[in-house]
């Protein structure tokens, strides 16, 4: 069973492996832009990393604290994503002798979040500022919640693959995610260059819902056939850092037509928690 004290340090070690990794049209170690620095995501980092670590804290708890303690350092949303995804996850580790028992510890909180859980997470949505929310008929952010977090999120898991994860306890994580940066760490490459490997195969298999909703279900669906073009090139060469330019250039573009794959950034965090998770409990 990890102490507070590693979850603590796996929090903030997936979030600093996550922007330091050159993912393309996200703010990364190359560059910023989106009107964020990788120190904003640092300082966001250092905010939740203790608050995640809290054994007593429910899920709704986890998410709105952290919220606070991030607009305590930083102006923009660095981290909503990432808070909602990574809550559930810390809750349901505490729970664990065994990284196997993970997955099995994580389904159970998230059956047992409640009203006040989605309370909590609304007021965090607001106060994050989040963009792309839009509005929706029912059980929209500013309303009231009448249902528990899990129901909420289920209502909105067709536009939100982050909500999807409450529903189908994290498939993308254990099935594309872990998966595929494991494998490439264990072939040799760099965290940094996994992180990226793993990113682009999540972008190509599943059209990232932040820029759907901003830019539309066609543009996102175009993003995820060049991710899965790159991934191709990639394959080509020995190591995925001899495709350093490529990732580059189309970072470069990505952020010149403000195409943000920022659902696949967060879901890409959430595979380096649970890998960090797996490697400590090792």
């Amino acid at each position: 069973m990890l102490t507070a004290k590693q979850i603590q340090e796996c929090v903030f070690w997936a979030c600093e492996q996550e922007v330091s990794a050159p993912k393309p049209g996200n703010v990364n170690s190359f560059s910023g832009n989106h009107e964020m620095s990788v120190a904003d995501f640092i300082k966001s980092a250092y905010a939740i990393a203790p608050i995640m670590a809290q054994a007593d804290l429910s899920v709704g708890e986890l998410i709105l604290q952290s919220i606070r303690a991030t607009r305590d350092v930083v102006r923009c949303n660095t981290n909503l994503g990432i808070v909602l995804l990574f809550a559930p996850l810390c809750k349901a580790m505490h729970q664990c002798r065994t990284f196997e028992q993970l997955p099995i510890a994580l389904e159970k909180v998230l059956d047992n979040l409640t009203i006040d859980d989605a309370e909590k997470c609304y007021q965090a949505i607001r106060l994050a500022e989040a963009g792309g929310m839009g509005e929706v008929e029912s059980h929209d952010i500013n309303e009231q919640p009448t249902i528990t977090l899990k129901q909420a999120m289920k209502a909105a898991e067709k536009r939100d693959t982050i909500a999807r994860q409450y529903i189908n306890n994290y498939d993308a994580i254990w099935c594309i995610g872990l998966p595929n940066l494991t494998k490439s760490i264990n072939c040799g490459e760099t965290v940094e260059w996994a992180t990226t490997f793993a990113y682009l195969i999540m972008l190509s298999e599943i059209p990232d819902t932040l820029i759907s909703r901003k830019k539309g279900l066609a543009v996102s669906e175009k993003v995820s056939t060049s991710a899965h073009s790159l991934i191709k090139k990639i394959k080509e060469n020995n190591n995925l850092s001899d495709s350093k330019n490529e990732v580059i250039t189309w970072d470069n573009e990505l952020k010149k037509e403000k195409l943000n794959p920022g659902t696949t950034a967060d879901l890409t965090a959430a595979t380096l928690l649970v890998y960090k998770f797996q490697q400590t409990l090792s």
